[in-house]
């Protein structure tokens, strides 16, 4: 047995919890309803009283530094630039303390491991190092902010495109690419458009050109004293009239993509090519719809109405133009969501789940938990309105922030966040019975720093490696799993792994998706040999979570790519104030006071990934005020855990252009809360996932719930 001073140390220090006595796995069974639970701690026994006999020196080491002595006061840097930066802990003599430090960033902003501090979003923050101290002492660590200013890269060239024919009469747009020395691209830039002579032609601030007379014009992109010119022989322009068309004709719903073309003709009636046209779309505004402040969305010439009514497309091509006018219906899907069922808890934050139909045709779920000594939970779904807890297993860690099973059943998998022993890796189950998860073994190999995400295919496993890169495993024996290969991209930190198709799609923060073949073929890639395929990056630089979707009735892939950002900033709400004072403390189950709900933001962007070669951002699902986790699509509904905004099931059915929630897409918002919840009466849905014809997610405060969907009413004429 484990003497009482050490096992309390531990408890209190947040590091392992114990069962009464200590074997390398030790089982505490409760039947009869109760939960049965199974407690791993580590075998290296060792390593253990090492740990222990050192905290309390660290403890009066901690207490000893009266100041942080950074290597630079303020860092100033380009996005993309590396510079060295340490930090030194100092006692009252002068002498460094050896003690551990936790130095921290904005995560999309600036990235800091092994010494140095690397530039991502320019801006203005700072570096926060704080002394970190035994959880079993009462000292407050001390700290110290460091400002940072990121800048962008030296601009290295301008480049303007425009491949259309500038005819007498028209306006033509340009477009201008600014590329850094180190090759990335300048969003947005604020380009200075000229004209050579504007009685030829002039162009606007945004590069559109309009042409006055026939001759000869340059026009010349100017940015940060780097310029770019391009001339144009300005021709009579041919055109006579104008034939206006468009798909489909009829039964246009809110949300659904209308694709106009424009055929300019000359006197013989033949088509004039490359004639540049000008898109336009105006709405009549009925008596209930007055104030709307968006009504459609016009790309090309393509369309996409936000709001039922009356809608109208122009197509201007110089002094030649076409209209046409046609009626909007509402998109009309909202369903009630029942709850079915429901699994409290609100000892630990809930973290996330994983529905499966486990080898013996019953189905069952699996539950993280945060910051909790390591608890995963299991429970029998079969009936969804009695979702019932029958096992659990404690690991050696902090957090268990992600289960997986495999799509056979044969096994399932837990990863480690915060081992004692700083080897983290991954505890793979045996799930032969699935009432009695067997630990088969526990695999670190390429993961020791910490496994925050993973996949789980029948054949190999992908876990994740500290946000560095993700591991390849081979299953095939669950007892003695086998290293493969690795994928790690240059200079990207990563969230999550998601693989289809052969395919790897790792969420990579500031780089976007980044997509791999292992095993798909057409690029050669394969499990013991994964190749890059390609990366798409989101304005928003806060690529958390990706799911690839083919969608059969238009043959499209497309890809939901999820931010997360854990923080308010900027907005007009920007969170909860500091003025609450005690209520903004961690909720006390035992006093039932305190804690308040987190504040997040981010959106879906969607991108058409039909043509892998050539990806497109098409559309984005943003609700304000909220913050998206993670997702699911399944036919053609989104299963999106929008954290505080709760479980969203959102239309997703034909082709995607513009924001869905503005068009009437969304089917079901559900807000999950507890009176008794971790965080009382606060909504934090982690995760969701459709299983046979049920919804089951996870929520942070309070735990597994199940709802369906019920069939829509339509009215009796």
């Amino acid at each position: 047995m484990l003497p009482q001073p050490y096992a309390g140390l531990l408890r209190c220090a947040g590091l392992l919890r114990f069962t009464n006595r200590v074997t390398a796995i030790g089982v505490t069974t409760l039947r009869q309803g109760e939960l049965l639970e199974r407690r791993i701690i580590t075998p290296i026994l060792l390593s253990l009283s090492l740990l222990l006999i050192a905290l309390p020196s660290r403890a009066q080491d901690a207490r000893a530094v009266v100041r942080l002595a950074p290597s630079a006061s303020q860092l100033s840097l380009a996005a993309g630039e590396q510079v060295p930066f340490s930090v030194q802990a100092i006692d009252a003599s002068g002498a460094i303390v050896d003690v551990p430090l936790r130095i921290t960033g904005p995560r999309n902003a600036v990235s800091i491991e092994d010494g140095m501090v690397q530039g991502l979003q320019p801006g203005e923050y700072e570096i926060v190092v704080t002394v970190v101290v035994p959880a079993d002492t009462d000292l407050e660590p001390l700290s110290l902010r460091v400002p940072v200013v990121v800048t962008w890269p030296r601009v290295s060239e301008v480049e303007i495109e425009s491949g259309a024919i500038l005819y007498e009469g028209t306006t033509v747009e340009h477009r201008a690419w600014v590329t850094h020395a180190d090759n990335s691209l300048r969003p947005d830039p604020n380009i200075r458009w000229s004209s050579s002579d504007p009685s030829v032609a002039t162009v606007d601030q945004f590069g559109n050109v309009s042409t006055q007379m026939l001759g000869t014009v340059t026009i010349t992109a100017s940015f940060e004293g780097i310029t770019d010119s391009i001339t144009h022989e300005v021709i009579a322009f041919p055109g006579t009239g104008i034939e206006l068309m468009r798909t489909p004709d009829a039964g246009v719903r809110t949300g659904d993509v209308i694709h106009f073309e424009a055929l300019v003709r000359d006197d013989a009636g033949s088509v004039v090519a490359d004639a540049s046209v000008n898109w336009s779309h105006s709405y009549s505004a009925t008596e209930g719809m007055l104030g709307v402040p968006a009504t459609g969305q016009m790309l090309g010439g393509d369309f996409v109405a936000d709001i039922p009514g009356i809608h109208s497309v122009t197509a201007t091509v110089g002094a030649l133009s076409a209209r046409t006018s046609f009626e909007v219906a509402s998109r009309d899907v909202v369903q009630e969501l029942e709850v079915v069922g429901y699994g409290p808890e609100n000892r630990y934050r809930t973290t996330d789940l994983w529905i499966f139909e486990g080898m013996d045709g019953r189905d069952y779920a699996i539950t993280g938990s945060k910051v909790s000594g390591g608890f995963s939970f299991f429970y029998d779904v079969t009936n969804p309105a009695v979702i019932t807890k029958i096992d659990s297993i404690q690991v050696d860690a902090r957090t268990v922030n992600d289960v997986k099973a495999s799509p056979d059943g044969r096994y399932a998998v837990l990863s480690r966040e915060g081992a004692t022993n700083r080897r983290d890796g991954l505890v793979i189950l045996d799930m032969a019975d699935p009432t009695n998860p067997v630990i088969a073994s526990f695999y670190d190999e390429g993961i020791t720093g910490g496994v925050h995400n993973m996949f789980a295919g029948d054949n190999y496993l992908y876990a994740l490696a500290n946000g560095d890169k993700y591991v390849i495993i081979d299953m095939a024996d669950i007892y003695d799993p086998k290293y493969v290969s690795e994928y790690n991209h240059p200079d990207s930190r990563l969230h999550d792994v998601w693989v289809a198709d052969g395919l790897a799609y790792s969420s990579e923060w500031g780089t976007g998706v980044v997509v791999v073949d292992v095993g798909n073929g057409r690029w050669g890639g394969s499990p013991d040999n994964p190749v890059f395929v390609t990366s798409y990056a989101t304005p928003s630089g806060a690529t958390h979570a990706t799911f690839p979707y083919y969608q059969e009735s238009t043959g499209k892939t497309y890809l939901f790519l999820g931010d997360e950002d854990m923080n308010r900033r900027g907005l007009a709400w920007a969170g909860y104030p500091e003025s609450m004072g005690s209520y903004q403390s961690r909720f006390d189950p035992l006093t039932g006071t305190g804690g308040i709900p987190l504040v997040t933001r981010g959106y879906i962007q969607i991108i058409d990934f039909t043509d892998p070669e050539n990806a497109e951002m098409v559309a984005r699902y943003e609700v304000p005020e909220f913050g998206t986790h993670n997702l699911w699509v399944e036919d053609d509904k989104l299963y999106q855990a929008y954290y505080e905004g709760g479980l969203r099931v959102v239309d997703v059915s034909g082709e995607l252009m513009g924001n869905l929630y503005t068009q009437g897409r969304e089917i079901s918002v559900f807000k999950s809360a507890s009176p008794t919840g971790y965080t009382r009466n606060a909504t934090m849905v982690w995760g969701a996932q459709p299983h046979k014809g049920h919804i089951f997610f996870s929520d942070t405060n309070s735990g597994l719930w199940s709802v369906k969907l019920l069939p829509k009413q339509r009215p009796v004429s």
